[in-house]
């Protein structure tokens, strides 16, 4: 058996609902899909349909989209995120987000049609699945707040803060997107805080 998967289920359920069973992890560990993904490969296209989750087992992810010709960067999942396109998946409707491999990954495609079937046989399968769209709701809502309400320095220090993965790994020009400012000015508000 894979011992990334494993890894990767255990910090995915951990996460999100630790007092799963070991059945109820395994269930999900049976329907994943080992996927290697080179550096810069898109994984999916803006006008495709979503059918999967995603869970990180290594490398770095963003979801992303174009905006008056500029690329905005929405989202970042590592180790251990799930990365889920709600919208594309739940209408079955073809997504504005692009998702692409910033590192050489390796993911685990958790399809949602087999991931449906089980939420109707396993209540913990069903926890599990309701506890992954709670947090991701609660991400959005953050996110949303921060760009309503900070500046751009408090944007950055909540990025440093809570997830210092992105600063570290991710490209600047990434970054600033994700956090709505120019690279010029990410460059200005990191001098600032050196």
């Amino acid at each position: 058996m894979d011992e990334l998967l494993k890894e990767t289920v255990k910090i995915v359920v951990d996460a999100q609902y630790p007092e799963m069973s070991y059945d109820g992890r395994k269930q999900i560990e049976n329907i994943l899909i080992h996927k290697e993904v080179e550096k810069g490969e898109i994984m999916l296209q803006a006008g495709q349909i979503g059918h999967s989750l995603i869970f990180v087992g290594k490398g770095m992810l963003r979801q992303f989209y174009y905006k008056n010709g500029k690329d905005v960067t929405e989202h970042f999942s590592y180790e251990g995120s799930v990365v889920i396109c709600i919208e594309s998946i739940f209408k079955q409707e073809p997504t504005k987000l692009m998702i692409e491999a910033l590192e050489p990954s390796i993911v685990y495609l958790l399809p949602y049609e087999q991931l449906m079937d089980l939420t109707k046989k396993s209540w913990e399968v069903n926890m599990l699945y309701r506890k992954m769209l709670e947090y991701s709701l609660i991400l959005s809502q953050i996110k949303a707040d921060s760009w309503r309400f900070e500046t751009a320095k408090e944007r950055y220090l909540r990025l440093m803060d809570k997830q210092p993965e992105i600063i570290k790994r991710a490209p600047l020009s990434c970054i600033a997107s994700y956090l709505l400012m120019t690279p010029e000015t990410l460059s200005r508000v990191r001098a600032d805080i050196v």
